[in-house]
């Protein structure tokens, strides 16, 4: 595989809110494999861009990656405020290549609201992307191009059965091994 060249998974139909939370919880699983493998680098965030409609779930799926990386508060909507900012712990690996408790930022952006296509950047968030982490981002067609290249793209669109067709497009080196791993199970 080129350096250019990346994975897609098919889409899924997502016929509830327990098929989301079962996606959810298998991609945590993965982002957590990512994590304990100390020859990935993972020196910026981990990047996920979430693209569908208004009322599509991209919200409801955030909440439950969240949770399935062991978060137990609230979850809200950062449609008004930009970003939600929560912490997690993780098993990675350290230094000396052992297994610790990671403490890991996660960061929820909803960019639907924004003024102009730079906000995020002017309300200081340029350089979460730039550190370890994690950022889920909804609308990012909102910041036009300005946003770092997602290592995945989600798409979610409602069918006319009212399910949820879902689709992956990875677009980085660990986006490709996140999506191997679904492959594995």
């Amino acid at each position: 595989m080129t350096k250019d060249t990346h994975l897609i998974i098919s889409s899924r139909i997502l016929s509830s809110e327990q098929d989301t939370e079962a996606f959810a919880l298998q991609l945590a699983k993965q982002i957590q494999k990512i994590y304990q493998v100390k020859s990935i680098d993972l020196s910026k965030a981990l990047h996920f861009s979430l693209l569908g409609d208004l009322g599509v779930g991209k919200t409801t799926l955030t909440r439950h990656i969240l949770r399935s990386l062991g978060h137990t508060g609230k979850v809200k909507s950062p449609t008004y405020g930009l970003c939600e900012p929560y912490q997690l712990n993780i098993n990675a690996q350290n230094n000396t290549n052992e297994l610790a408790k990671t403490n890991l930022p996660f960061h929820h952006f909803d960019l639907y609201r924004m003024s102009y296509a730079k906000e995020w950047m002017d309300a200081g968030f340029r350089d979460v992307f730039s550190e370890p982490g994690i950022c889920v981002v909804e609308w990012p067609e909102k910041a036009e191009g300005t946003l770092p290249k997602a290592d995945w793209i989600i798409s979610l669109s409602t069918n006319d059965d009212e399910t949820r067709t879902l689709m992956i497009t990875s677009q980085s080196d660990i986006g490709d091994e996140l999506i191997k791993g679904f492959q594995e199970t």
